[in-house]
């Protein structure tokens, strides 16, 4: 059973990054899955990493930070570890990447 964390739509996450607004983009999928295709401006920290070095990543708690991976179910452990951490605006990217590519919004490599 998964924890219940913050969510956002991909939609919403396209619309804040359209309207450059400031947030920051957590991609917790492996370095190689990373490495094959992300959405544009993500930083890359594997779940597994997360507890260990999201304050040195994102030290300011305050953040707007949407967290996505390839189907929702890592980034929900990931936003539910710095929940618990103190992060006040984390969402989980309801259904990750496959949520982004079925809607067709572009990526990078």
């Amino acid at each position: 059973m998964f924890p219940k964390v913050p969510i956002i739509s991909a939609e919403e996450v396209k619309k804040a990054i359209d309207k450059k607004a400031d947030i920051a983009l957590l991609d917790v999928r492996t370095t190689g899955e990373y490495a094959h295709g992300k959405i544009t401006g993500a930083i890359n920290l594997p779940v597994n990493e997360v507890k260990a070095k999201i304050t040195t990543i994102l030290p300011d708690k305050s953040k707007v930070v949407y967290v996505y991976c390839l189907s929702g179910s890592r980034s929900v452990l990931a936003v539910d570890a710095m929940v618990k951490l103190g992060y006040k605006n984390v969402f989980n990217m309801t259904s990750g990447l496959l949520a982004w590519r079925a809607k067709k919004f572009s990526m990078s490599v």
